[in-house]
């Protein structure tokens, strides 16, 4: 395994981050031995939010029965919207508190918003941010769908308060580029945002880094079974990204899956994939993909922006 840093945060952030969306208590028993392998592996971050059903309370449940939440660095989310806008001081504070009783801990490592709302200015949201700090159930915070800009902004208003800022994006980010966003208020971290971070070396969480399961085999051009994958990333573009993935991962023996996040791991800032692997074998490729180092050249040609190698 390997890790970044989170300034102001005293633990170790794995650069692969386990995703939690799909941990229900259907998949619960299949899924417990594969949080234990991560951990095994070295992974110590956790990726989950207050909307993902029931994934906050059998996390916390595996902590309380290891007896490994100090090792750990938890990732949650709030203010997700439920048919309105909740990027409220009122909604972030009701969707904390609802965190921390379902993990069962006195705090969160890192506390992220789950979407943006522009028109909420950012101090309110930021001061209430920093008085959750104070009391000790934060450690440091971050935006999730959010533009660089509005960050940017959120980050200077707190220099000028003496205040702490966001210290992490995260947004979707893969090799495949979306057609649109899979769900309303979602954020791609384009090649302008991809700048920023590289500018401000600005720690990026990318989530569905393996374009949700896009380059497994699992779709093609003909397969429109699912309208979903086609509405976002059925396009030429992708196509021939997936066929130079299938191409490069046979001449280094591994598979496609693993050279998209060793392309989204070699971006030249701090960044992390967040996969939801379901399998212990699944999470064993991906723990192969983060030592898989490609060059520039590489990623760029994977990236349709070089025409050979």
């Amino acid at each position: 395994m390997e890790y970044i840093v989170i300034p102001g945060l005293d633990k170790k952030v794995s650069r692969l981050v386990m995703g939690t969306a799909s941990l229900r208590p259907d998949k619960a028993d299949a899924l417990i031995p594969v949080l234990d392998e991560f951990v095994r592996l070295g992974g110590t971050t956790f990726d989950t939010a207050e909307n993902y059903g029931q994934s906050e309370t059998i996390l916390g449940k595996w902590m309380k029965e290891r007896g490994n939440r100090d090792d750990l660095v938890i990732l949650t989310k709030g203010a997700h919207p439920y048919g309105r806008n909740r990027v409220t001081p009122e909604d972030i504070t009701t969707d904390l508190m609802g965190s921390l009783e379902r993990l069962q801990v006195d705090y969160v490592d890192l506390y992220v918003l789950h979407r943006d709302d522009p028109a909420v200015p950012v101090g309110p949201i930021i001061d209430v941010l920093n008085e959750h700090i104070r009391a000790g159930r934060i450690k440091r915070i971050g935006a999730s769908n959010w533009s660089w800009r509005r960050i940017q902004e959120a980050n200077d208003y707190a220099a000028r308060n003496g205040l702490q800022g966001f210290d992490l994006s995260s947004t979707n980010f893969s090799l495949a580029r979306p057609l649109e966003p899979m769900w309303p208020g979602t954020v791609f971290a384009d090649e302008e945002t991809i700048r920023w971070h590289e500018d401000n070396q600005f720690p990026l969480f990318a989530w569905a880094a393996q374009a949700g399961g896009f380059f497994t085999g699992a779709f093609s051009p003909d397969n429109r079974s699912n309208p979903d994958m086609v509405r976002v990333y059925y396009s030429e573009d992708n196509w021939e990204r997936y066929r130079r993935a299938a191409r490069m991962a046979e001449r280094k023996g591994v598979t496609a899956p693993q050279i998209v996040l060793a392309y989204v791991l070699a971006q030249n800032f701090p960044i992390c994939g967040v996969v939801g692997s379901l399998s212990v074998q699944e999470l064993r490729a991906n723990c192969e993909a983060v030592r898989l180092k490609l060059t520039r050249e590489e990623a760029e040609w994977l990236d349709l922006r070089r025409e050979s190698l």
